[in-house]
């Protein structure tokens, strides 16, 4: 009885390469989600498979299951990542601003750094807007709700930057993140992310969006 035990205590606790079975799920996960990455932003959703991915990642169709419920869970999964880590830099951002800069700038520098966190891995950029997105319902509703997520963090830096307040800023502010997630879509169908005259069309673009939009509200 205590051999069983101990024996059954070692087949959960063994560790493989000096990572336990939880470990070695987070790893796998992390993996699966960096080859989807790479291959939705250079072949598209629709034209890579479980397979693929699973080969590309090094890790079992059955692994891949034991993370996953299928490919699209996976898709949800990586933009939830993507947003994660943009909403961590802008927030950390808005967290650095100081009370009563102007707001033109400031705006200005949040902008730049919301763009150049897709920009500056144009994978990123690919699978957010591009030809590696996934177009189903569930999807769509997931970037819906990323979007009104983005949309309240753009309300508190408005209220912070002393913008304006009220019912209708609600509204703006979605119209600022559709509009700004369309200028970067269209951009990136002719734009070379590595150019510097591009990246600089693209920021001088995104800016006069956002004076446009944040005029409109200020006259409202």
């Amino acid at each position: 009885m205590v051999g069983a035990a101990v024996g059954d205590e070692g087949a959960k606790g063994r560790r493989i390469r000096g990572l336990d079975a939880g470990e070695r799920r987070t790893r796998r996960r992390e993996d699966l989600l960096d080859s989807a990455l790479d291959l939705f932003s250079a072949q598209g959703y629709q034209d890579t498979s479980i397979e693929q991915i699973c080969k590309h990642a090094y890790v079992g169709t059955k692994s891949f299951y034991e993370v996953f419920t299928g490919k699209e869970a996976l898709y949800l999964a990586l933009l939830d990542r993507i947003v994660a880590d943009v909403t961590g830099r802008l927030v950390s951002a808005l967290e650095a601003l100081e009370q009563g800069r102007d707001e033109r700038e400031a705006a200005r520098s949040l902008i730049r750094l919301f763009a150049d966190a897709f920009v500056d891995d144009v994978r990123v950029a690919r699978v957010t807007f591009g030809e590696g997105r996934a177009v189903t319902p569930p999807a769509e509703a997931h970037r819906r709700r990323n979007r009104r997520m983005a949309a309240s963090f753009v309300e508190e830096a408005w209220r912070r930057l002393g913008v304006a307040t009220g019912p209708q800023v609600r509204v703006v502010a979605m119209g600022l993140i559709g509009g700004l997630f369309d200028i970067i879509s269209d951009w990136l169908l002719d734009a070379d992310t590595e150019r510097p005259a591009d990246r600089r069309s693209l920021q001088e673009g995104l800016d006069r969006f956002y004076t446009a939009v944040s005029s409109g509200l200020a006259s409202s």
